[in-house]
This record gives structure tokens, C-alpha cells and sequence, in this order.
């Protein structure tokens, strides 16, 4: 054998010896805890998938499997529910070489017992070692990119090799544990996947008994979404940012799937639903309902989809518990340190009416429900504090998660003292925090250091969150569902979640009470205070496009106080500029938080409107240069305003060399008129000059754009006429005074010679 055969030989065999477990170790060879996060993908039709493991605590491992469960039956298992667990999926090799022997099994662990074991499983997978079954071949090898579908179905009970061996209620942690040989590897764990599973009632066994008194159980369902509108038009005349909302509107749509889960859900649960909107969607999907461009101006899909969602929830909500989200969902803290006080009142007082007029019902009066529910100190008191200048009696009720507050024991509201008292509602935050998608949530993985991941949707996790509290916990304890403001679950997992709540409620393990219970209940705890975490602020809208909307509203602000209502025959003031304050506050939007870009290019969209409004107003180019006939002569300037209401101006000549501007009175542009103006200026010498003319408000907001003029003239200026004559002058002394001194000069030469006067000519000689 030559010496490079014998050295290759001796480096495969020594890679064979270090991958390759020893024997009976195919468990052992991958620790259980690492990577086994459940995962919400898309599509939607998938429930959880699984992604690469890591060996090594900070050293990725090449991935080559993929587990993708399409279906968990029963989600939450009671005692009329199937004897087995079944689940279905498929299994794809997604690495670089041949897997072989790929094996299956559930695995579940000793039951959670209180809720500190809960919310660490809700961070960290918790173990599922306790019962190990035997595993089930799903397919002798699969090839790079090949995938294998696969349905397993394991006792719940009994003593079967792959039975799961419950034999009690509880929160069981499960595994789904995936083992196969890679080309030159050994056997080990390639895929896992880990969960919760409620089992409230073992089939036919123990059921876990009522509790003496249920949970109450009231669900916010937000109907929400990121800022698409533009500008909002008369018919076909509404543009928006793109044309997603067509999709998500129509049938397998998020939005048609929310109001479908809630329609399905709202006959059992009526009392105990209410409905968050943001009225800016509502106001979007109103204008697709009656035709709409996209940006660039392409024709929207989704006028009848818009209609037919609109009237599906007008029809829902009839008589049902709404709550009005901030328009926009504005970061109301973002708003408050940006000292944006007027936007921050119309965010919260102007969305009810909204909410009223197009859907027919009234929102719960004076309540707030802020971004990740908290607030700090300086937004409340100016939420709770009413406006003299406004029909805004200030926030009296709020829905805060328990970060947010601060000596408030217990479930129940609690009231927060002061000069304006408020009643503050509990979020149940360990069952929102599971439903929270992978934005605002991350996880540092089990057994790794190092990365830190986030934890998209899992109702799965949320469901057994729920189960615990009526099931375990049922203490007569508020329980206030709340799940993100833009919640991404399938239709189906909304479906699983919300029956589930409808099985505890028949079963008497919880009861319903109505959000609006709350906010007018008497808190037995009046001593509570806001708390700001600080995490909280590190989510905020960036302090870059906080700075961005304080600018644009003082240009908004300059604007509007120029304008004067021509008469009720024409528009006001507020009629032009409250579209685009609402557009400020759709840069405002809590949809943006972690997503900076998103809020630059709605900054952009404001700009671009405000510059819109304001070029409406400016100076008309002359066709030909201007001609001045002498050095006083004012400068003719015609000034347009296309706008429909009377515009206070004022003309600014940039500095020229060779005309000196002089003092003129601002002036008022009627509606949709034009004027002449003569800018009075002096002309300090004949010739050619670039004139520079702009027009601004009185409070400095241009108007338009800058318009250069040709402006000639061949005549003095006054001043240069002054010197003119003054010079002369000065010529004419100068001249009689040389001439004065030549005669006394010459008189003084003669001495006492007789005067010419008294000479008698010579006569000549003939």
C-alpha cells in the first residue's frame, strides 16, 4: 500500500471512530433539550417544523433533516377525546448526502405541575424523557431533497411499547424525536420538535375535577394590521401602498381567517369576545370598497373582496363588544416623547367615532389598549388628563400587562390614584406571551448559549397555557386573553384555540365575562402605579423617525395657520390637513417597532403628501424676461393658489447683487385665485439680474417651488440719480471756485492799474 492509500485510510477511520456513537447509544448520541422549540411556519397548513440542531453550545451543525407536522390529534386531549395521539407529517431531507434508517417515536415528560415549571417550559422546551417508546421506521434512507409523508398514531395509555403511558391529567411536555445515519456518520437525533399537551380528562380514566370556582375568561380578537393607505379619495380615487390587503382579505386570507375564527366562535363565546379594531384598517378596507389605485398606479384587485369582508363584519359585530385600538395602533409613548400632544389626543379620541359611523355600533367609551401593553409615567397622565380644548374627557380605563404595573396583586382590576383615577385591566400575560409571534418574543435555545432566536406562533403552547389556569389554577382568577395585535395563526389554529375555550366553558371549568365587566368594575386595590420596563423602550419607533414626524408636524402646523375658510361654501382648514395628520401617525404605527424601514418609507409617503399640499401654492413662471422701465419700478410677480381655502403668503426675493429688496405686507391668496403681485425693490445699476422668488407662509413653511426670474433694466436706480446730481453739484462748486481764484489772481498781478472800464481804446493809425 502506498503512503498516501495508508494516510487517507487512517483519516476516515479515525472520522468513523469519533462520529460514530458506541452501541445502544442512538438516544444518547444528540442531548434531548437542545433545539426542540416548536415552530409556526408557513404555509399555513403546517402546525409546527423543526430547524437545525446545534452540537455544540455556539458551533452550528449542518442540518439534515426537516420534521414538518401537519396535524396533532387531539390537541388537547379530554375524556371523550380518541384513546391515541396521532400525528401526521413529513419528514425531508434537506442536507448534502443519503440518510438511512430514520426513525420516529413521541416521547413525553413528567407533568408540569405549577406555573413557575410552565412559563420556564414556555422558554425553554421542558425534558420529555420520563417515557421513551419505541421507535417507528418511517423510511429505510431518503436522498438529498427527497421527503417521506408519514402518520403515526401511539396509545395514550397502556403498557404498549409506544405508548405514551398517561395515566393522569396534566401539562405533558411531548418530543417528537427523529433518529437516522447519515453517509459517513453515525446514528443520532437529526430532527426533534417540542410542545405542550393538555390532557384534562385521560379516555377512560381520571378526569381532573372542577375547580370551586371556574376561571373568567374574556378573549380580545385584534383586528389589526400594518399602514397601507396613502391617500383616501372619492370614488376609485383612494390610493394605498400595495395590494396586499386584496389577498388577505380574500378567502385563506389572515384577515378573512380572523373574522371567520371569530364568527364561528362568537354564538358559544359572545359575552366573553370583544373585537380590538384599528380604525385606520377599517378605513382602508372602506376605500377598496369603492375602487383604489396602488402606488404607481395600478388598478386594485380587491374592491369586492373589501365589500364583502366589510359587510361580513358590520354583520358580526352588531351589537357585540368593540374596542377601538389607537388609530394607526400609534406607539402612544413614541407620541409623547416626540411632544406630539395633538396627534397623541387624535390617535385615541378620533378612531371610536370612526368605528361608529362605518360598522353602526359604539366602542367602549374611554378605554386604551397601548402597544405591548405598558405605558410610562408622563403618557398616562396625559391619556387621564381631559383636554379643555377638545370633547375629550380623558382615558378612564386601561388594558396594561403586569409588567406594566406596579403594586397590583392578583388578577383583578385595580385602580390607579390620582387627580384622575383609572381603572387598569390585567392582561394574562403567560398565555399572550405564547401566542406572541416571533416580532416581539425571542428565546434563547435549550443547551445553547449563544444564538438567541425567536419563537414564532404557538397556540399549541397558548391552548395548554389556558387548560392550566381553568383546570389547575381555578381560583374564580381573571384570565384576559390577548393576542398580538397582528396575529399570523392559520384559520385552523385560531379554530383549535378558540375551541378549546368553548370545551372549558362547557365543561364549567371557566365562565365568561364581558371586557367591558371589567373596566367598570370597583377595584379593590385603588394603590396601583404604571410601570415602564426597560425592555419596553428599546421596542419603541426610533427616536430617527420620532424626529422626522416632529418636523413634518411643525410644517403641517405653519401651513394650517395660514389658511383662512374662504366661506361654507368652501373646504376648512382641518378639512385638507386631517388626512395628513392621520398619515403622521400611520408613521407612528406600533407596526413598526423592529422594522425601521417600514417606518422610513411611511415617513417618505407623509412627506411626499405634505409637499403635495403645499405645492399647490407658489409663483407662476413668466413666459418672457422682465422688463423695468425705471429704478424704482416693483417687480411683477403672479402668485397661484389652486387650494380651496384662502392662503396667507409671504414673497422672499433671495439677495441680489444690484437690487436692493424693500419692505412688503404678506399677502392673502383667495381660493383657487391668482393675484399680480408688485414686489416694490431698488435697482442699484442698469443690466441683467437672476431674481430668485419663493413663498412661504408667515411662519417661514415654503410653499411651492423656487422660481427664477429675468428681470432687465437700462435706467439709474434713485440712489444712483442721488450721486448723479450730487456730483454735479459738487462739479459745478468745484468749477466756480477755479474760476474765482484766477480772477483774484489775475487782479492781484495788476497792482493799482485803472480798471478796464475807464480805458480809452486806442485809435489806429490809418
Amino acid at each position: 500500500m502506498s503512503l498516501r492509500k495508508f494516510v487517507c485510510t487512517a483519516a476516515v477511520a479515525a472520522f468513523l471512530v469519533i462520529t460514530a456513537p458506541p452501541a445502544g447509544a442512538v438516544e444518547q448520541s444528540q442531548p434531548d433539550g437542545i433545539d426542540a422549540l416548536p415552530f409556526m411556519p408557513e404555509p399555513a397548513t403546517q402546525v409546527w417544523a423543526t430547524r437545525s440542531l446545534s452540537a455544540q453550545p455556539g458551533q452550528p451543525q449542518p442540518q439534515f433533516l426537516r420534521l414538518d407536522i401537519d396535524q396533532l390529534t387531539p390537541r388537547f386531549v379530554t375524556g371523550d377525546s380518541p384513546a391515541t395521539v396521532k400525528i401526521t407529517g413529513k419528514i425531508v431531507n434537506v442536507g448534502d448526502r443519503k440518510v438511512s434508517d430514520i426513525v420516529l417515536r413521541l416521547e413525553r415528560g413528567e407533568p408540569l405541575e405549577s406555573e413557575d415549571d410552565l412559563r420556564k417550559a414556555l422558554r425553554e422546551p421542558a425534558a420529555a424523557e420520563a417515557v421513551q417508546p419505541k421507535f417507528t421506521q418511517i423510511a429505510p434512507e431518503l436522498e438529498s431533497g427527497q421527503q417521506k409523508d408519514f402518520a403515526l398514531e401511539v396509545p395514550l395509555r397502556g403498557t404498549e411499547p409506544t405508548s405514551l403511558e398517561v395515566e393522569r391529567p396534566g401539562i405533558y411536555p411531548i418530543l417528537a424525536n427523529v433518529n437516522g445515519r447519515p453517509d459517513y456518520g453515525g446514528q443520532a437525533r437529526l430532527a426533534a420538535l417540542s410542545t405542550l399537551l393538555p390532557v384534562l380528562g385521560v379516555p377512560g380514566g381520571e378526569t381532573k375535577g372542577k375547580p370551586g370556582a371556574g376561571a373568567k375568561v374574556t378573549v380580545l380578537w385584534p383586528i389589526a394590521d400594518r399602514p397601507r393607505l396613502v391617500r383616501l379619495g372619492g370614488e376609485g380615487r383612494s390610493e394605498l401602498v400595495d395590494d396586499e390587503l386584496a389577498a388577505s382579505l380574500s378567502v385563506n386570507g389572515r384577515l378573512y381567517g380572523l373574522l371567520q375564527a371569530y364568527e364561528q366562535a362568537i354564538a358559544s363565546m359572545s359575552t366573553a369576545m370583544c373585537v380590538a379594531i384599528d380604525p385606520d384598517l377599517l378605513r382602508t378596507v372602506q376605500a377598496m370598497s369603492t375602487g383604489y389605485t396602488v402606488r404607481g398606479g395600478a388598478e386594485g384587485k380587491g374592491r369586492v373582496e373589501a365589500k364583502l369582508w366589510l359587510d361580513r363584519l358590520k354583520l358580526a359585530v352588531t351589537g357585540r363588544c368593540v374596542l377601538a385600538l389607537p388609530y394607526a395602533d400609534a406607539d402612544l409613548v413614541a407620541l409623547n416623547r416626540a411632544k406630539l400632544s395633538t396627534m397623541r389626543a387624535l390617535a385615541v379620541s378620533d378612531g371610536p367615532k370612526l368605528i361608529q359611523d362605518v360598522l353602526s355600533v359604539r366602542p367602549l367609551p374611554n378605554l386604551a389598549w397601548p402597544e405591548d401593553g405598558v405605558l410610562d409615567q408622563s403618557t398616562f397622565d396625559e391619556l387621564v388628563t381631559p383636554l379643555p380644548d377638545r370633547p375629550d374627557t380623558g382615558v378612564k380605563s386601561l388594558l396594561l400587562d403586569p409588567t406594566g404595573l406596579a403594586d397590583a396583586p392578583g388578577t383583578a382590576p385595580v385602580g390607579i390614584g390620582g387627580k384622575n383615577p383609572v381603572t387598569a385591566v390585567k392582561i394574562d400575560s403567560m398565555v399572550s406571551d405564547a401566542l406572541q409571534g416571533s416580532d416581539s418574543r425571542p428565546r434563547t435555545l435549550s443547551g445553547v448559549a449563544a444564538p438567541v432566536e425567536s419563537q414564532p406562533v404557538s397556540v399549541q403552547n397558548a391552548l395548554a397555557v389556558l387548560v392550566f389556569r381553568a383546570g389547575w389554577q381555578g381560583d374564580g382568577r381573571n384570565v384576559l386573553v390577548a393576542p398580538p395585535r397582528r396575529w399570523h395563526a392559520p384559520l385552523a389554529e385560531m379554530t383549535e384555540f378558540l375551541t378549546a375555550a368553548q370545551k372549558l366553558l362547557a365543561g364549567g371549568y371557566a365562565t365568561q365575562t364581558g371586557l367591558e365587566e371589567l373596566t367598570t368594575a370597583t377595584p379593590s386595590v385603588t394603590t396601583a402605579k404604571v410601570a415602564y420596563p426597560p425592555e419596553a423602550g428599546a421596542r419603541e419607533i426610533s427616536p430617527v423617525i420620532t424626529n422626522s414626524v416632529t418636523n413634518q408636524s411643525v410644517e403641517l402646523n405653519g401651513l394650517v395657520a395660514a389658511m383662512q375658510q374662504e366661506d361654507s361654501a368652501h373646504a376648512s382648514p382641518a378639512d385638507l390637513a386631517g388626512p395628513l395628520w392621520l398619515g403622521l401617525l400611520r408613521v407612528m404605527s406600533g407596526a413598526w417597532r423592529q422594522n425601521e424601514e417600514g417606518a422610513r418609507s411611511a415617513a417618505v409617503i407623509s412627506q411626499g403628501e405634505i409637499d403635495a399640499l403645499t405645492g399647490m401654492v407658489g409663483v407662476t413662471q413668466p413666459n418672457s424676461p422682465i422688463l423695468l422701465g425705471s429704478g424704482d419700478s416693483p417687480i411683477p410677480v403672479t402668485i397661484t393658489n389652486k387650494l380651496d381655502v384662502r392662503v396667507t403668503v409671504r414673497i422672499n426675493l433671495a439677495d441680489t447683487p444690484g437690487i436692493r429688496k424693500l419692505d412688503l405686507a404678506d399677502q392673502v391668496l383667495p381660493a383657487r385665485g391668482e393675484r399680480v403681485v408688485r414686489v416694490p425693490v431698488e435697482v442699484l445699476r442698469s443690466g441683467r439680474f437672476p431674481v430668485t422668488v419663493r413663498l412661504t407662509t408667515p411662519e417661514g413653511v415654503p410653499l411651492g417651488d423656487t422660481v427664477k426670474l429675468e428681470v432687465s433694466s437700462s435706467a439709474y436706480g434713485t440712489i444712483t440719480v442721488i450721486v448723479t446730481v450730487i456730483a454735479g453739484i459738487a462739479l459745478v462748486l468745484l468749477s466756480g471756485r477755479r474760476i474765482y481764484k484766477r480772477v483774484r489772481a489775475r487782479n492781484g498781478e495788476n497792482g493799482g492799474a485803472p480798471s478796464i472800464e475807464n480805458v480809452t481804446p486806442e485809435k489806429s493809425s490809418a
